[in-house]
């Protein structure tokens, strides 16, 4: 349960689509969609800075990413980078209006879509769940029934 209430744990399977993957509520089988008020799927902001960095295979979908809040941010308190797992090499940040409902410790962060171009990846979105999610490993996609 989360937050001492009687909601579920999410339980979430990551499945290969296009360039990233798409969410499959494990209990129900049915997709997640973006939209669903349980989880965020954000862009990551600020990689047009970081596009060298970006490249690392530690922000390939379907790898664990690390949530660090900058209290001391000089342009927004509310800051909340997104880093690889290890916490070595930054990415980008939350958007900052999604940063600003957050605390970073609640959630938890898996890369999950890549834009690409000639030179590599470009952009990346990221799934926000809570701390207490499940999120299985990628899988292949349920066959057609």
């Amino acid at each position: 349960m989360a937050n001492g209430d009687n909601r579920r744990r999410l339980r979430l399977w990551l499945e290969r689509a296009g360039d990233g993957f798409r969410l499959r509520d494990a209990e129900t089988e049915e997709l997640v969609r973006a939209e669903d008020p349980r989880i965020r799927v954000v862009a990551v902001a600020g990689v047009s800075y970081r596009l060298d960095t970006l490249q690392d295979d530690a922000f390939a979908p379907g790898r664990r990413l690390t949530l660090r809040p900058e209290p001391d941010n000089e342009h927004d308190q509310n800051a909340i980078g997104i880093w690889d797992e290890t916490g070595q090499v930054q990415a980008g940040y939350v958007p900052a209006e999604i940063a600003a409902e957050l605390d970073a410790d609640d959630w938890q962060a898996v890369s999950l879509w890549e834009s690409r171009d000639a030179d590599g990846r470009r952009g990346l979105r990221v799934l926000l769940a809570p701390r207490d999610a499940w999120i299985g490993l990628p899988r292949a996609p349920l066959a057609p029934q």
